[in-house]
């Protein structure tokens, strides 16, 4: 017998719901959590668009000093900020590796490693793989990129309940 899809819907976004809830009641003031990014910025206040205040490594751990919202005060020795929740895990997240199995850190990487994109390979791949307009569709999308505003991100994150206006 198959299940109704709104009743099937509505389980999940409730299961989705009841997860969330249970991830950000763990996060309290004295915990502990791991960065999950490569580079984790934290910021001077809790907003999206707040200023930089620093930025810690991948996997790093961090003490919780404040909790508001989705928004988390931490620190990691002296360096002190603001920090989405949805950037850190409760668990230390594995060492990661790109598809090709090379370290993601460029300080990681060999200069043999790092220079395969400027071999011919690569530009056969992009031709068989039609990406030769890759660098003005990159171009394109930075463009649109700079015509955007703070207000812009700021209203859209509302309108569409993404970041801290989840």
């Amino acid at each position: 017998m198959k299940a109704h899809p709104n009743l099937s819907r509505g389980l999940v976004v409730a299961l989705a719901l009841t997860a969330t809830t249970a991830a950000l009641a763990a996060l309290a003031a004295g915990g502990t959590v791991y960065s999950k990014r490569f580079k984790t910025p934290l910021l001077a206040e809790p907003s999206p668009l707040a200023a930089s205040a620093g930025e810690v490594a991948f996997a790093r751990k961090l003490t919780i000093k404040e909790v508001r919202g989705h928004w988390l005060r931490v620190a990691d020795g002296s360096t002190k900020g603001w920090v989405f929740a949805g950037n850190v895990s409760d668990t230390k997240p594995e060492d990661v590796k790109g598809l090709d199995g090379l370290p993601v850190a460029a300080s990681q990487t060999t200069a043999t490693a790092a220079a395969r994109p400027l071999t011919p390979a690569a530009n056969d791949y992009a031709n068989r793989r039609n990406l030769q307009e890759a660098r003005a569709d990159l171009d394109w999308l930075n463009a649109q990129c700079h015509q955007l505003t703070d207000a812009d991100v700021q209203r859209f994150l509302q309108e569409k309940k993404k970041g801290e206006f989840q």
